[in-house]
């Protein structure tokens, strides 16, 4: 597949690279295993120095990364090396007379190789970043460990980058884009799967481009087969991050991907206080977020959890809970499953498709969802424009039959009373307005 977008994550880098020809930089790029780190790393920067850091012995390691150096920066390097803090040194002293990149991807498993990597770079970097010109790019995807690394005062390399890059997922326009350019005869329907199986993940994308999957059958074919990658998605990209108690966290977010988005409907069913596991799985590790309706005051307790990557809560819904098909390789029975509930299910992408396009078109100041106690009078798009003193308040439904406007504008009244002063706009939004302007 070829290289999408990105533009703006591009000329960042480019610019990163122009600064290093005075002093060194350091870069941290984050983001989720499959996302594109390292795709991006390799169409901003065509020459450079790639180190992978993969689980081995730091000798082993060492060797194979002296390899790489010679070759890339056309050099000898005479001696051995068996310590990375040395090597490391090595490069910033060549920096000195001549400008290079270099890489360090998956940064964090030096953790499992020898923990004092860190404290060691943190050191050499002090004593010759202003003297040397290397443009450092250190790059990971277990999100959790990367914040410890760089964020936790308590870890030598806080507060040593120069600049950090959060890698997102590909823009609904974007999807349009590789959709209309491979499938041009596309539907919503085709555009609505797309979006929740990828959650515009580069990598799924890559996939289903390569397989030719741009319908909901054929997509459905590609994920429930043998040889997928999708079926152990979840497991292998999560099991990592979160250790010995993955199995809580796991069926926590089984629990939020069917609709049980609330603490107390979560603990009711597994008996036990899932508040600590609910924190890390926000703030640690990024996967859920809290949502509040829109106008909450500070500190309320109205709350409901949401996952955020499309594609596992897509997985935790309809694969991690049929494991014992998949186990026995009955893929036609989950396909029948996902086939029988998929318009159900997709009711609430069909409202985030939405969100996100209201977001890009940089019209509002503040964009949510609106309910009130006992999850009565809810709405699903409240969009506000404090400048211009405008409300748009929006029903999404897959059928624009089922959308009526005027109970929407009565659920909309303490909304209205709290904003006499503003222009009101009810609207409703369907399938088939997925790809209007």
């Amino acid at each position: 597949m070829k290289f999408y977008n990105r533009t703006k994550e591009l000329k960042y880098l480019h610019d990163i690279e122009i600064d290093t020809m005075i002093s060194s930089r350091m870069t941290v790029i984050v983001g989720r295993r499959r996302i594109g780190k390292t795709k991006l790393i390799k169409e901003a920067y065509e020459k450079k120095v790639y180190l992978f850091v993969s689980k081995k012995n730091e000798a082993l390691l060492c060797e194979e990364f002296i390899d790489i150096i010679q070759n890339e920066l056309e050099i000898k390097i005479l001696g051995t090396f068996s310590k990375f803090k040395d090597l490391f040194e090595y490069l910033m002293e060549v920096s000195k007379t001549t400008s290079f990149t270099l890489v360090i991807d998956e940064f964090q498993e030096f953790l499992q190789i020898n923990h004092s990597i860190y404290a060691d770079m943190q050191n050499i970097w002090d004593s010759h970043k202003d003297t040397s010109k290397i443009n450092l790019i250190l790059s990971g995807s277990i999100y959790s460990l990367m914040k410890k690394i760089f964020e936790d005062k308590k870890e030598p390399l806080f507060g040593r980058a120069n600049h950090k890059m959060h890698l997102k997922p590909f823009s609904i326009f974007t999807l349009q884009e590789i959709l209309q350019e491979h499938h041009p005869n596309y539907t919503n329907d085709d555009l609505l799967s797309f979006y929740i199986f990828t959650g515009g993940v580069a990598k799924y994308v890559e996939l289903f481009v390569d397989h030719r999957a741009f319908t909901f059958e054929r997509q459905l074919d590609v994920i429930f087969d043998e040889n997928s990658l999708f079926l152990d998605e979840g497991k292998n990209l999560l099991i990592e991050e979160f250790g010995k108690e993955y199995t809580t966290y796991f069926s926590i977010l089984a629990l939020i991907s069917s609709s049980k988005t609330s603490r107390s409907e979560i603990e009711s069913i597994l008996e036990k206080n899932v508040g600590g596991y609910l924190d890390r799985l926000e703030n640690e590790y990024t996967i859920i977020k809290k949502v509040k309706p829109i106008f909450a005051k500070e500190g309320s307790r109205t709350v409901k959890y949401e996952i955020i990557d499309n594609f596992f809560h897509f997985w935790f819904r309809f694969i991690y809970k049929n494991r014992s098909a998949i186990e026995i390789e009955n893929y036609s029975y989950i396909k029948s499953i996902v086939k029988r509930d998929f318009n159900t299910y997709s009711g609430r992408f069909l409202e985030k498709f939405f969100i996100e396009k209201l977001k890009l078109s940089g019209k509002y100041s503040n964009i949510g969802t609106y309910w009130e106690r006992g999850n009565q009078n809810e709405i699903d798009i409240v969009a506000i424009n404090e400048d211009e003193k405008k409300i748009l308040v929006a029903e999404v439904k897959r059928n624009p039959e089922k959308i009526n406007l005027a109970l929407l504008k009565k659920k909309s009244q303490k909304i209205l009373q709290k904003h006499k002063k503003y222009t009101v706009e009810c609207k409703a939004y369907a399938l088939e307005d997925m790809r209007k302007k």
